[in-house]
């Protein structure tokens, strides 16, 4: 048994496919997602997005998500995503380096920075590293 799964940001679509198994990061905890799952719409916060394709003994396709809105259906998902990057493409160097610097301005709460825009970079570039883990403990 499967369901459809869209995946899209608001510059392009990332993925598009049947799926066994979605699971999303959602704002109370990871979401589980199987074929004919009750309807739903939640949001979800930045991390990884892992879905088991059909028909596939290993492939998982990983997708790293700033955040966004997870709509379930009975056979079809669709993730409506503020960012989405593809597991493969995701940068470590550059998620690192956009945690430091977050942290740096954490830090240092001068008047001129916005502490929640600072805080939202930070916990964005800390999921990026979380779902590049998750990539390489997979492989």
């Amino acid at each position: 048994m499967t369901m459809h799964v869209d995946v899209v940001s608001a510059e392009e679509q990332i993925y598009s496919g049947t799926a066994e198994f979605l699971a999303a990061p959602g704002e109370m905890g990871e979401i589980g997602v199987l074929p004919r799952h009750a309807p739903l719409l939640t949001r979800i916060k930045a991390g990884a997005l892992r879905i088991k394709v059909a028909n596939s003994n290993e492939e998982e396709v990983l997708v790293y998500v700033s955040g966004g809105i997870l709509e379930v259906q009975p056979h079809v998902v669709t993730v409506l995503a503020d960012t989405a990057i593809r597991g493969h493409d995701l940068d470590e160097a550059k998620a690192l380096e956009a945690k430091k610097l977050a942290e740096e301005a954490l830090a240092n709460r001068s008047g001129s920075i916005d502490y929640a825009s600072a805080q939202a970079e930070l916990a964005q570039a800390v999921a990026q590293l979380a779902a590049i883990k998750k990539l390489r403990n997979r492989a």
